[in-house]
């Protein structure tokens, strides 16, 4: 997931590499969403073996109350840290 702030705007969505597609919504070279309400923080992330399994987990958590993002976050990552330098 990403963030423009602590408890700000999110954005959720899958990709088969997640360092790439972090850097492009960090540096807004993706027009969309995630450029027009300034998400450039990666502050939440699973990682699967499996494409389909991961599209399967983005569809339900798409269906999500806002509230239960948030406490997702918060669980591991409780002061919203961008977590984009951790990748590597």
């Amino acid at each position: 997931m990403m963030a423009n702030s602590r408890n700000g705007t999110l954005y959720l969505g899958v990709t088969s590499d997640l360092a790439v597609r972090a850097y492009q919504h960090r540096n807004a070279l993706v027009d969309g969403f995630t450029k027009e309400h300034g998400c450039t923080m990666l502050v939440w992330f699973e990682a699967y073996d499996d494409l389909q399994e991961a599209r399967r987990r983005e569809l339900q958590m798409k269906k999500w109350k806002r509230a239960w993002k948030i406490a997702l976050i918060e669980q591991e990552n409780p002061r919203w840290r961008d977590l984009f330098e951790t990748l590597f």
